[in-house]
């Protein structure tokens, strides 16, 4: 879904999984901090009001929904690092492994890397 539409717009879409059932509602965005292309989105789900981070690629924007091509007790399991905040490099490493995604070059917290104060920045946060 790395395309040119702005990430805030998808913020209060609803989001449903590969078969359809609704998941919830995008509560936030995440952007790679190497290209500000959107990368997750945080998805409140169920009665409690949980945030489940869903990777934007491969999912596809379908009208006014989020399409998102995972089950969703898949997605409704995935780690709950809570909203607002950055995404570690560990963190997005952990969501990565959970969805069965192929992690970009150098995406490995072993991997030598500057220092990123800014990764996993919130779109529209001003940083």
């Amino acid at each position: 879904m790395h395309t040119e539409i702005d990430p805030r717009t998808l913020i209060g879409r609803k989001a449903f999984d590969r078969d359809g059932a609704r998941i919830g509602t995008v509560d936030e965005v995440y952007l790679d901090d190497a290209t500000g292309r959107p990368e997750w989105a945080a998805v409140r789900t169920g009665l409690f009001s949980r945030d489940a981070f869903v990777p934007l690629e491969p999912s596809e924007l379908d009208g006014d929904v989020l399409r998102v091509p995972f089950e969703r007790a898949l997605i409704k399991e995935a780690p709950d690092f809570g909203v607002g905040r950055h995404l570690s490099p560990e963190q997005e490493l952990q969501l990565y492994h959970h969805y069965g995604l192929d992690v970009p070059t150098g995406g490995e917290p072993s991997a030598p890397r500057p220092p990123d104060t800014d990764f996993g920045r919130i779109a529209g946060a001003d940083g």
